[in-house]
């Protein structure tokens, strides 16, 4: 199955224009924002995320909407291996 997960922005990497740390539930990994240059997001907004890439920004209520229905699904612990595993260090 194709998860998109929601994760909230908790930085912006001046640097790396098109990267931000997000967090999902309590994981933090960095992610590529290159989908979204035409909305770029800020730290703060929730984004829709698939395979490293933040695919849209969504609200907080859809966010919280979309972990409920991956638990419903039964789909939350593949969620976070996802997430765990984009391979992508944290820093």
């Amino acid at each position: 199955m194709c998860l998109a997960i929601p994760g909230k922005i908790v930085q912006l990497f001046p640097d790396q224009p098109q990267t931000a740390m997000v967090d999902v539930v309590g994981v933090r990994r960095k992610v590529d924002l290159g989908l979204l240059q035409d909305q770029p997001p800020v730290a703060g907004d929730w984004v829709l995320i698939h395979v490293g890439f933040a695919m849209s920004k969504i609200s907080e209520q859809d966010a919280n909407d979309q972990m409920r229905t991956l638990r419903m699904l039964g789909e939350a612990e593949a969620a976070m291996q996802e997430v765990q595993g984009y391979g992508l260090e944290q820093s």
